[in-house]
């Protein structure tokens, strides 16, 4: 069966939720790629998520995994085109009428009503990530502590995620 149109189209949908960023996506992606079309699992989708935190540029380019899973090389393109575009054109075109109602007294209103609608969405993403990826007590424990070493001292975040992968290896793998 051919997934091309079910990828541009979910992948196109997905890119108008990034409100704040890939992650405010991620609730609705796992519904979509994982409960509707089934295209992955879960874990397989926490593990894409979590390698494409690891690579250089954006964190969401693990989607070219997910198209290339459902619908091969040209899967892979489609899906980055899909969800890049309608989001690059959509910020082209607001950007430019935003500079233009710089005087619009009704423009810090809707910025002061849009910032928490980020955070939101933010933490549902974070929050469903959560729930395939923190699975016991030493999961939990790493979650915590990465947080709140990122709260409290100035860690370059590629040293904690080598750290985590190292205590994953040791933790977690074959005995």
């Amino acid at each position: 069966m051919n997934q091309i149109p079910a990828l541009i189209r979910v992948f196109a949908y997905l890119s108008l939720l990034t409100v704040g960023g890939g992650m405010a996506a991620f609730p609705e992606m796992k519904i979509l790629t994982v409960d509707v079309h089934h295209w992955l699992t879960f874990p397989q989708l926490v593990h894409l998520y979590s390698v494409g935190q690891m690579a250089p540029g954006p964190n969401m380019m693990m989607i070219v995994s997910v198209g290339e899973w459902a619908g091969g090389s040209l899967g892979a393109i489609l899906v980055v085109i899909a969800f890049f575009g309608p989001t690059s054109l959509l910020t082209l075109v607001v950007g430019r009428l935003w500079n233009r109602l710089t005087e619009w007294p009704w423009r810090s209103s809707i910025q002061r009503g849009l910032a928490p609608v980020s955070i939101g969405l933010l933490l549902a993403g974070c929050f469903t990530l959560a729930k395939g990826a923190v699975f016991g007590l030493e999961t939990a424990t790493i979650a915590v502590a990465v947080l709140l070493l990122l709260l409290h001292y100035k860690i370059n975040p590629a040293l904690l995620v080598l750290a985590g992968a190292l205590i994953g290896a040791l933790s977690f793998g074959p005995k």
